[in-house]
């Protein structure tokens, strides 16, 4: 007679615990790394916010736009033409590419870490931050967010490339969850830099529908924008 071998009943629920337990751990981590991303992110658009306004105070001009940044900030190295507005070389007047040199005079005035040094569109690392999906955040009076209809104001930008369903926990935190209305709203800004690809809202398969950011299946590439 030969004995069958087998597991036994103990045996297998043990297995099952571990797995569900592994299981759990893994959904656990993706869940507390997808909480830190929203975290930074808002972090991140809250530290530009404070070191925006906290220029402002100080010199009475905006970053970007400070027509005597040679003259008051140690070591900046490119004035903006001081209209008021922080936009792209040869628009309203700039000289400049003032959304880009919004970051050498914040950092050399001491409102942000780090030390950037201004140069001509297309953002590269050592001119401008990027967001945690190594993106550049950009700071500009536009119209490039929600639907795109409404009137041209200072805003940071997100960059692109953050995932939908992280837009809409940003929403959610800072906002009404509504990509197209609010101090929080969906943009098409592409992420500066070279080969950047412009989100796209508003249809089934983009980063939003209608009122609400898509959720149920994460659309990579993404971005959103809040009042200055």
């Amino acid at each position: 007679m030969r004995k069958e071998a087998g597991f036994t009943l103990i045996e297998i629920a043990v297995v099952l615990v571990i797995i569900g337990l592994l299981l759990g751990g893994v959904l656990k981590g993706q869940e507390m790394i997808a909480s830190a991303r929203v975290r930074n992110l808002i972090s991140q658009q809250d530290g530009v916010k404070a070191a925006y306004f906290g220029f402002l105070d100080r010199f009475r001009f905006l970053p970007g736009d400070y027509g005597f940044a040679t003259t008051n900030i140690a070591g900046a190295t490119v004035n903006g033409n001081g209209n008021g507005l922080i936009t792209a070389q040869t628009i309203s007047g700039a000289t400049q590419d003032e959304f880009i040199l919004v970051w050498e005079h914040l950092s050399r005035a001491g409102f942000i870490s780090g030390s950037y040094t201004y140069n001509e569109a297309p953002e590269i690392s050592s001119a401008a931050p990027t967001n945690p999906y190594v993106r550049y955040i950009r700071v500009i009076y536009d119209a490039v967010y929600g639907t795109g209809g409404g009137a041209a104001r200072h805003n940071i930008k997100t960059g692109n490339q953050i995932p939908s369903d992280i837009m809409a926990e940003i929403d959610r935190k800072v906002d009404d969850g509504n990509p197209v209305r609010g101090a929080f709203q969906f943009s098409t800004y592409d992420g500066g830099g070279t080969g950047g690809t412009a989100p796209t809202g508003g249809a089934a398969g983009q980063c939003y529908v209608g009122t609400a950011w898509t959720a149920a299946t994460s659309v990579t590439n993404c971005g959103g924008a809040s009042p200055l």
